[in-house]
């Protein structure tokens, strides 16, 4: 499933080198239409920061019933240095990536994609690595700005960055705050859309985002 890595960073400067290396090799496609398996990826870190937990969960589309899981527990792989979280989490979560059974056809984070001040956010980051199709859904915005959202579920607003849309403010329930949608790899942003909100029948958040933020969180108590 994985692409070569090459030895992980250890400085801010040959961290956004990598991240330079790997933004040339996004590919903007879009999509699968009817994916059969989406898969769901978080990260739980201890109190004091010094323990993570990674978890992938696959769900199966049609009934968002749960394929396959797998956890890992590690260490954050590097600081914490705003733009540059990614580094932190790929390396546990490339791990539980290569624990499954089954290979997802789309890969779901709890964060960002092309909205991020780099245009390389965690979902962009896996996406190429992996070569998977990949967006993020963040509860809050990293970077940008929209125009107000409309109440009913499915309004969506652009999330524009620099003059360049870099996302959708998506309204997944009527009347609740809505989520930030960013393109990682591989996939275009309206089929993230459309995707996310088959993924929210019940709850502002994904399933996958649940489930994955569920099964890590249990492995790190």
């Amino acid at each position: 499933m994985l692409r070569a890595v090459q030895p992980w960073p250890r400085t801010e400067e040959e961290a956004f080198a990598v991240q330079d290396a790997l933004r040339s090799r996004v590919v903007p496609a879009e999509g699968p239409q009817t994916p059969a398996t989406v898969a769901g990826l978080d990260v739980a870190y201890s109190d004091d920061d010094s323990r993570l937990a990674a978890a992938v969960v696959v769900l199966n589309t049609a009934d968002l019933s749960i394929a396959d899981t797998a956890v890992v527990r590690g260490v954050p792989a590097f600081p914490y240095v705003p733009g540059l979280f990614a580094f932190r989490e790929v390396p546990a979560l490339l791990d539980a990536l290569e624990r499954l059974t089954v290979r997802p056809d789309v890969l779901i984070c709890d964060g960002h994609g092309l909205a991020h001040p780099r245009r390389f956010g965690l979902a962009a980051h896996l996406g190429v690595l992996t070569d998977l199709p990949s967006f993020g859904v963040g509860k809050t915005r990293l970077v940008g700005d929209w125009e107000p959202v409309g109440e009913p579920r499915g309004a969506r607003s652009a999330l524009v960055d620099a003059g360049e849309t870099v996302g959708a403010v998506l309204r997944t329930r009527t009347g609740v705050k809505p989520v930030f949608v960013s393109v990682g790899h591989r996939i275009d942003l309206d089929r993230a859309c459309e995707l996310t909100l088959r993924l929210t029948p019940h709850y502002r958040l994904p399933e996958t985002t649940r489930v994955a933020d569920r099964a890590c969180r249990d492995l790190l108590s």
